[in-house]
């Protein structure tokens, strides 16, 4: 693990599981961007990116596999070798990292118990609603009661307000969801608990072995977020198997 400020997720994973988030500190790229930016779509210096994405090679010792994440549902099998249009992945391969890259949105860790199959997703309102959770479950190919989960830094249920048509949607699919909004000063708006979303839609297909949650990218300086700064890096969750 690298000597800054990085986060080591709080979850009963085997000893075998390894997993981490960067923040902001550590990195070379300069203001809006700094420091520790790992997206390459955000218009930061190309050299930058590629030295911080290094330095995070050399810091973890594994292979991160990114991908192009398109607030999708599409999961794929990690592969560090491409760069995949997708909003999961991943691997039974050690050394493998696969990769979520956010600022603001829910990046989601998953392993089973046994310590042989390892996820990443990356999950916005609207992957959220579409399923991708729900994919990543299906593409591990694991029964739902093996399965550990772990909710990453997230933009907060004080500051991710939301209009009635996003609302609508998640209580349409499971009506428990309403609990996760709460009406805000503005008319017609409403404050959303994306941990508290991930968590309902979860446990209606069985997984219920769920850590993390309460980091708020919005409020903690320690993340990117899109929201507090629509110009702005990417910080990273991920999760491989010990080689």
């Amino acid at each position: 693990m690298s000597a800054y400020d990085w986060l080591a997720p709080d979850w009963p994973a085997p000893a075998n599981v390894r997993a981490c988030v960067t923040t902001r500190n550590g990195g070379v790229s300069v203001a809006p961007f700094d420091s520790f930016n790992l997206g390459d779509h955000v218009d930061d210096a190309p050299a930058a990116v590629a030295a911080n994405r290094a330095h995070l090679v050399d810091s973890l010792g594994c292979q991160p596999a990114w991908l192009r994440q398109v607030h999708g549902i599409v999961v794929v099998e990690a592969d560090p070798a491409t760069v995949i249009e997708a909003d999961g992945n991943w691997t039974n391969t050690p050394g493998i990292a696969c990769t979520a890259m956010t600022a603001d949105c829910l990046p989601v860790l998953f392993c089973d118990r046994a310590g042989t199959r390892v996820a990443a997703a990356h999950a916005g309102w609207r992957g959220l609603a579409g399923g991708v959770l729900e994919a990543t479950v299906k593409a591990l190919d694991v029964a739902p009661q093996e399965l550990l989960v772990w909710l990453g830094p997230a933009i907060g249920p004080a500051a991710f307000e939301v209009g009635g048509e996003v609302r609508e949607v998640f209580v349409q699919q499971h009506a428990e969801a309403a609990a996760a909004f709460v009406a805000s000063a503005n008319a017609g708006k409403f404050m959303a608990d994306i941990y508290q979303l991930a968590r309902i839609r979860l446990a209606a297909i069985g997984v219920t072995a769920v850590s993390g949650g309460g980091l708020c990218t919005y409020n903690d300086a320690r993340f990117y977020s899109y929201r507090r700064s629509s110009r702005t890096g990417r910080f990273a969750s991920l999760i491989w198997l010990q080689p």
